[in-house]
């Protein structure tokens, strides 16, 4: 039968995916790393046995995560991440012609470390001279920064461990503060099959922040249910009145400017979170 690793995504369900090896099995000063070498889904990146992303399917989340908000705000020019060791919303950021400075804080620098080696096509544009990358605690980074980004993007694992901090209202002030005046903020915010109560406290956390507040939704296989959300706050501009003219030409897999709308188109059982 082969060697099968599973990821327990609730008490009674989830996803298994044949593998050919494990690469490397560490344990870092935060969270037990894995990668591991799939049949359907090329290399994959565990933490605390949750898969975070695979070679095969990483460009919808990566894509989704840093394209929405770029293109809704109309020049960002200074872009953090926080979290996202694997480098891949940073590969997106950096298709922007306009971001001069992309920022990654990510508390876990194994991270970062074995998705260079084991993860090139995602992490390959780390070493980019635009981009800064900080090994450090993002919630503090973001509590000592003040007006500063242009569009913030959380790219966190599940409200466990070193990334609780990261859901939570404190938090999402701290972003206001850190975002310019007409800064925009995205953070993927978990599926709303398993964890509809998450997605409603987030929402409603957000719009007490922010002046528009919007949930928006992408496939992706290999997170548990395959449905993901991703919730934006915004100073001043509305995602879906972006002009036709700014979105300018780049190379992408899942995301497209129609695509851009109709990801805020939500399912009644998803919209209802929102409410």
């Amino acid at each position: 039968m082969g060697i099968w690793f599973t990821e327990k995504q609730t008490a009674s369900f989830g996803i298994t995916a044949k593998i050919k090896q494990t690469l490397a099995a560490v344990k870092t000063d935060y969270q037990e790393l894995q990668m591991i070498e799939t049949e359907e889904w090329g290399n994959m990146l565990v933490l605390d046995d949750m898969v975070m992303t695979t070679e095969k399917d990483e460009f919808v989340y990566h894509e989704m995560v840093a394209h929405v908000p770029l293109f809704t705000h109309p020049n960002p020019k200074n872009v953090l991440v926080v979290g996202g060791g694997d480098g891949g919303v940073i590969r997106e950021v950096l298709k922007h012609k306009s971001v001069q400075k992309a920022t990654l804080v990510d508390i876990d620098g194994d991270v970062i470390a074995y998705s260079k080696k084991y993860l090139p096509t995602i992490a390959g544009t780390l070493d980019d001279e635009r981009v800064e990358v900080k090994v450090g605690d993002g919630f503090m980074y973001i509590a000592e920064s003040d007006r500063e980004f242009d569009v913030i993007l959380v790219d966190s694992t599940e409200p466990v461990g070193p990334a609780v901090n990261l859901f939570t209202q404190g938090f999402y002030a701290g972003i206001a503060k850190a975002l310019k005046d007409d800064g925009i903020f995205v953070a993927q915010t978990d599926n709303p099959w398993f964890k509809a109560d998450l997605i409603h406290q987030v929402y409603k956390d957000v719009k007490e922040i922010f002046s528009v507040t919007k949930l928006y939704t992408a496939n992706i296989p290999t997170y548990p249910s395959g449905l993901w959300t991703f919730t934006m706050g915004s100073k001043i501009h509305n995602p879906l009145k972006v002009k036709e003219e700014r979105f300018t030409e780049i190379v992408t897999k899942y995301y497209t400017p129609e695509l851009h709308f109709a990801s805020f188109a939500l399912p009644r059982f998803v919209k209802d979170l929102t409410e």
